[in-house]
């Protein structure tokens, strides 16, 4: 009997330090981590395939894309902690954000570099401008000087040497065109208003334009690096492991091969890609 008794005892200790074992094994199993995502325009497919690498990859990160309906927003929420990460602007959008509202946020990763089109409903080539008409550009500062960078690459104005030209810093006009700056977002609504439109891509696809309509495209060169989209997130949060972990399955060929899918011609990967 005492024999017997001692062995249900040290069975009865192997079956707790077993089920105890397995209860530290549950505890510490990896905890999903939300991420929130604030993007502009049509990305919403893109980073759906980001999300889809992050979970091949058993991340245990959960995304939560965030849509704003203009460039204005996005950063500022970031800042004020309402949302981790954002994706919607290029490098030179973001310094001279940071310089006017004394930010503190930076970039940890490149995604595309989308080309500026223009778009028309009256003419058929950039061409067919004729004296007195209107051009509409983005009225963020730096869109604004990299749509008139556009129009003086394509021969029809020329610019003060200025880092960000405006419409006053426009030296010569030759076919007098009226420029007329309005937010990003208007410009696919008031395309029957003017002549010529010059669209950010991600607000051209978002109003479901026809990039194989697109009048003229902006060349891509070296002077284009500026211009590479970018995810950004606050200072002190820039060696975030986590976010790392995202940027590295954003920049996979997965996610490049969606992006060429989604947006044709209108936006290339960026983050290897060769000047």
């Amino acid at each position: 009997m005492k024999l017997r008794f001692k062995v249900l005892a040290v069975a009865a200790v192997a079956l707790g330090t077993l089920l105890a074992g397995c209860g530290k094994s549950a505890s510490a199993a990896p905890k999903t981590q939300n991420v929130s995502v604030g993007i502009v325009g049509a990305d919403k497919t893109v980073w759906k395939a980001v999300q889809k690498q992050l979970d091949k990859e058993n991340a245990h990160i959960n995304l939560k894309i965030k849509e704003f309906g203009d460039y204005n927003q996005p950063n500022s929420s970031v800042e004020a902690g309402d949302i981790d990460l954002n994706a919607f602007q290029h490098q030179f959008f973001l310094d001279n954000w940071n310089k006017s509202n004394k930010g503190n946020l930076v970039s940890i990763g490149k995604t595309v570099l989308a080309p500026l089109a223009v778009y028309s409903k009256k003419i058929s080539s950039l061409n067919d401008l004729k004296k007195g008409d209107t051009v509409s550009i983005p009225n963020d500062p730096t869109n604004e000087g990299r749509a008139l960078e556009l129009l003086e690459t394509a021969g029809f104005i020329t610019l003060k040497n200025t880092e960000l030209p405006t419409p006053a810093d426009i030296k010569t006009n030759k076919l007098d065109l009226k420029v007329k700056p309005l937010d990003a977002a208007q410009l696919p609504r008031t395309l029957a208003d003017v002549d010529a439109s010059v669209i950010n891509s991600g607000i051209a696809v978002d109003a479901k334009l026809n990039p194989e309509k697109a009048i003229y495209r902006e060349k891509i060169t070296k002077k284009s690096q500026p211009w590479i989209n970018i995810i950004v997130a606050r200072k002190q949060d820039r060696n975030n492991k986590t976010y790392k972990k995202i940027v590295k399955a954003y920049q996979t060929k997965a996610v490049a091969n969606v992006i060429k899918k989604t947006y044709k011609s209108t936006e290339v990967p960026a983050w290897n890609y060769k000047f």
